[in-house]
């Protein structure tokens, strides 16, 4: 392994789907506990393949099922110091667009008493201008500096919205 990999390796990659409704508002899922808002991701299992990751994680932490047809391969993000993000993105469909719907089922333990909790609490629908305002700072700046979505909204739609 040479150098450049071995850095790499270092690094964890979290996968995960930039949901955008039919108005290129994005899907951000409320951390449960904390005062920030994040996209579905999260860190995959031995063996599997990033968008398998991503679509696992979108379904544990929203609900949502979303096929893998429907996915546009983002590439890897540089996120944080410890941490790059390897992203999706899709059109949520009709049937997706009510978040009362959506559930969390990946727990963790509540640091002050162990009692287990939902990683997701809540969910909106944020506008690109809106972002900054709930999620941290690594990912607006990376929605601000890297990765538009509104330029995501428009190839979404020149892609045919799948």
């Amino acid at each position: 392994m040479g150098f450049a990999e071995e850095a790499l390796s270092t690094r964890m990659i979290s996968c995960g789907v930039v949901l955008l409704d039919p108005d290129g508002r994005v899907l951000l899922a409320h951390a449960t506990e904390t005062s920030h808002w994040d996209i579905p991701k999260g860190a995959g299992e031995e063996g599997e393949a990033p968008h398998v990751t991503a679509l696992r994680e979108m379904v544990e932490e929203t609900g949502i099922a979303v096929e893998a047809d429907r996915l546009t391969d983002l590439g890897l993000f540089v996120y944080r110091r410890d941490k790059d993000l390897h992203l999706f993105a899709a059109r949520a469909r009709a049937d997706e667009l009510d978040l009362t719907r959506c559930t969390c089922t990946s727990m963790f333990p509540r640091r002050s008493d162990g009692t287990m909790i939902p990683e997701m609490d809540a969910f909106r629908w944020a506008r690109p201008e809106e972002v900054e305002h709930y999620a941290s700072r690594s990912l607006t700046r990376l929605f601000e500096t890297t990765l538009s979505l509104t330029e995501l909204h428009r190839s979404l739609d020149g892609s045919g919205g799948r």
